[in-house]
């Protein structure tokens, strides 16, 4: 299903980077929401070392078609080596709610394939 609704899922360091990314994503239509969590305390290996980091989380609301712009445009802000980016399809909901998100994003700039 091209129109599928999915979530991304990606965690930042601090509250400008989370606000950057989420409203490039709104401006360019690659979400129709996101929203920005409450401070997250990630304990994580990184380097050979085990590290605790407060990080702030995103949740955009886009769909299937363009997970591939999400991404790219979330490295393209992100200040990490390695952003974790994580596509979480939708299985239900709401279907005015998922109409709603496939009215307020674009269509995609390439016919890439979709997570599945």
């Amino acid at each position: 299903m091209p129109n599928a609704p999915v979530l991304v899922v990606t965690h930042v360091p601090d509250a400008s980077t989370a606000e950057r990314i989420a409203r490039a994503l709104i401006d360019e239509r690659l979400a129709a929401c996101v929203n920005i969590g409450a401070p997250v305390e990630s304990i994580y290996h990184w380097q050979g070392r085990t590290e605790t980091t407060r990080e702030i989380p995103l949740v955009a609301k886009t769909r299937a078609t363009l997970v591939i712009e999400v991404e790219a445009a979330i490295v393209r802000l992100h200040p990490y080596d390695i952003p974790e980016i994580v596509a979480i399809p939708v299985v239900g909901g709401h279907s005015r709610y998922f109409a709603w998100v496939d009215a307020e994003t674009r269509q995609p700039k390439h016919n890439a394939p979709t997570p599945g």
